[in-house]
């Protein structure tokens, strides 16, 4: 660990609550049009959707598109399914947007502040940029840079993501800590060559349906970014 130069984060699950979020967001966006919906079946619905899109662009059947573009074809289909495609254009455009407004864990800003102190310290996610930017500045989030998959033009878990943001921070790859919530996340980190964080969620998915342990083997392994700004003596 002492030879950490930056930390990079996971977003969804990790540091923001995409499932309450997007529940509500859902049923606000929807009771104008006099639908009643179940906002967490959405959520899960819309969320199912996301590694199946993404993994057309990972296999080369579609063109790399921010996953802004990839979330509105998702969510055109989730309204399909859903018996709601008359639902007009403007609500689904907001809708869309939800994403980008999605409210982090209660000891997420705190902890990130502290880790900044000693540590670069970037998100490393399948979003893109201007989301990333909105949801910093929706929770106050104190980035160095915005990186992953729109600057990587690939995503998660191909090791291109992870190396990109190494090189952006002119670090070799075991000078960086991936820190997620997934454990999937973060074998493909540490086959990268980085070290990991797995920090739990464990309510990510649903009341216990979230990661409470890491299933890989990880370097450290926290519960919050509280006790990791602790353990790397962070004031």
């Amino acid at each position: 660990m002492q030879e950490v130069k930056a930390l990079f984060f996971d977003v969804f699950g990790t540091l923001v609550d995409w499932r309450g979020s997007i529940a509500s967001e859902a049923r606000a966006a929807l009771a104008p049009l006099g639908i009643v919906a179940d906002g967490e079946a959405f959520a899960d619905a819309w969320r199912g959707q996301y590694q199946p899109a993404m993994q057309e662009v990972r296999c080369g059947r579609l063109p790399f598109s921010k996953l802004d573009h990839l979330h509105r074809r998702n969510l055109d289909v989730v309204l399909k399914n859903f018996g709601l495609d008359h639902v007009d254009e403007a609500t689904r455009t907001n809708l869309n947007l939800a994403w980008h407004r999605l409210a982090a864990w209660p000891d997420v800003v705190e902890g990130l502040s502290r880790l900044r102190r000693k540590f670069r310290i970037a998100p490393c996610s399948n979003g893109n940029i201007s989301l990333m930017v909105d949801l910093a500045r929706c929770n106050g989030f104190e980035w160095d840079a915005i990186l992953g998959a729109e600057l990587a033009r690939d995503y998660k878990p191909k090791p291109g993501v992870y190396l990109s943001a190494a090189a952006a921070f002119d670090c070799k790859p075991d000078e960086t800590l991936m820190v997620a919530a997934h454990s999937s996340d973060l074998a493909a980190a540490a086959a990268a060559g980085l070290g990991t964080v797995f920090v739990a969620r464990p309510d990510e998915r649903g009341l216990g349906k979230g990661e409470s342990s890491a299933s890989t083997p990880v370097d450290l392994s926290v519960k919050s970014l509280t006790e990791l700004a602790d353990l790397l003596g962070c004031p």
